[in-house]
Formats: structure tokens, C-alpha cells, sequence
């Protein structure tokens, strides 16, 4: 089978067996713009391959960092109220005792 395939629909994704990218033939020979090399294509293929692999590592990685911080920010919460609730315990306590001596005082 020797089809060509096109640009949405290549015959391979593999980059080693594409035809090599040349330049067009409206543009002229000595043109500024260089000719692209494969070797190029290759590398940035592979490149944005592994970082849309990498992509969900990430993403989870962030994810997992946003709810540490949030269990963390949880856990402040927590024991700023046990915090507050033994403060006003021991106020309560501090009156009782306040109370106390005053009658024993009294009397």
C-alpha cells in the first residue's frame, strides 16, 4: 500500500517514516528562510508528546498540593475553635471560682 495520506490524516504518526518536510517550490532557492530539517520536527514531536503525557502527573501534582493546604487550613481552623472553647471554659471556671471566694468572703 503506497498511500501519501494528508495533513489531518498523515498515513503514520511515526516521525522517523514521514517524508522529510522541504521547502515550497514558489519559493525561491536562496531564500532567507532555511530549509526545515526533521531532525527539528523530531525533537519538538517528542517534546510536546512527553509534556502532554506529563500533563496529568501535573495536574494530580496540583491537586494533591491544593488539598494539603486545604487540610492544613482545616486543621488551623480545628484548633483555633478547641482553642477558644477551653478559653471560654476556663473563664467560666475562673468566674465560678471568683463567685465562690466572694461568698466565702460574705459570710
Amino acid at each position: 500500500m503506497n498511500a501519501t495520506g494528508t495533513i489531518d490524516r498523515p498515513f503514520t504518526h511515526d516521525p522517523q517514516k514521514q517524508a522529510p518536510m522541504t521547502s515550497s517550490l514558489s519559493e525561491p532557492s536562496g531564500s532567507a528562510t532555511p530549509a526545515v530539517t526533521t531532525m527539528g520536527a523530531n525533537d519538538s514531536r517528542q517534546n510536546r508528546t512527553r509534556e502532554m503525557q506529563l500533563i496529568p502527573e501535573a495536574m494530580a501534582r496540583a491537586h494533591m498540593s491544593q488539598r494539603l493546604r486545604e487540610a492544613d487550613a482545616e486543621r488551623q481552623a480545628a484548633r483555633l475553635v478547641a482553642a477558644r472553647r477551653l478559653q471560654r471554659r476556663a473563664e467560666r471556671a475562673s468566674l465560678r471560682a471568683r463567685r465562690a471566694l466572694a461568698m466565702a468572703v460574705m459570710q
